[in-house]
């Protein structure tokens, strides 16, 4: 029996030009399994909880706040000097997960580099890590590559990994984002086998461009599967810049089904 490959869409990009409700919505139509969010706070969470009952789909993560975007903020978790505000982001994104039944949190590392950093970042993962036992949540950290986040602390897929072991918490898990992967000249395959007990959750797009996932240098119709075989059972996040519009481009889904 061929397992189904369970579908993500992940809304910080996708459907952005609608309301996230909406988007919901969309992403039910379009065929996708869940969906993932950015910063869903503007919407209120029983509105969403609603949406998601009304479409059946399971809401898998949402961010930490940045910060202030504006002034170069992308996360507060490793950044010295600004834990109170690190730990109120995650006393609210962590709120808004349980009521809304997700199963992650992603906890934004931030610009940051050094041993003060490293310091705050593995102290607030812990206090992410006990409010995530609180609510029935996991917890998610994701390397970025130079390429799309400049000075942000958490950079290697390496780096995630030795993160996880020193915190030491079941519910402590890693995003694991292909293209940030690949851009930081990981072998997608390696990486993924010698992580695979620490990742939480995978996402995907093309390479380079982080566009739909059907062009560009990674083959995902031949990826995905081999990631299954080798014991992945989540959900893969759809995680890409739409060319056009989301509608237009959905075609890649046909492939991967």
């Amino acid at each position: 029996m061929i397992t189904p490959v369970k579908l993500s869409a992940n809304l910080g990009m996708l459907w952005t030009e609608l309301e996230l409700c909406d988007a919901v919505r969309a992403a039910k139509r379009a065929g996708f399994d869940a969906v993932e969010v950015y910063w869903p706070y503007i919407t209120h969470s029983l509105e969403v909880a609603l949406t998601l009952e009304e479409t059946g789909l399971p809401l898998l993560s949402l961010n930490t706040v940045a910060g202030d975007l504006a002034q170069g903020d992308f996360g507060l978790a490793a950044v010295p000097g600004r834990e109170p505000e690190a730990r109120t982001a995650i006393d609210k994104a962590f709120a808004y997960a349980a009521d809304t039944s997700a199963l992650w949190v992603h906890v934004l590392a931030g610009l940051s580099v050094g041993s003060q950093a490293e310091i705050a970042y593995l102290n607030n993962l812990r206090y992410a890590a006990k409010k995530g036992r609180e609510y029935g949540v996991g917890v998610l950290i994701e390397p970025m590559c130079e390429a799309a986040r400049p000075g942000y602390f958490l950079r290697t897929v390496e780096q995630a990994a030795r993160t996880v072991a020193e915190i030491g918490e079941p519910n402590v898990r890693m995003l694991f984002d292909c293209y940030h992967a690949a851009m930081s000249g990981c072998d997608l395959q390696r990486a993924i086998s010698d992580n695979l007990d620490d990742i939480g959750h995978i996402q995907f797009s093309s390479i380079p461009d982080r566009s739909e996932p059907d062009g560009g240098e990674i083959d995902y119709s031949r990826l995905i599967p081999w990631i299954m075989e080798a014991g992945y059972t989540g959900f893969f996040g759809a995680e890409y810049r739409p060319a056009l519009t989301t509608d237009l481009g959905l075609g890649w889904m046909d492939s991967f089904r």
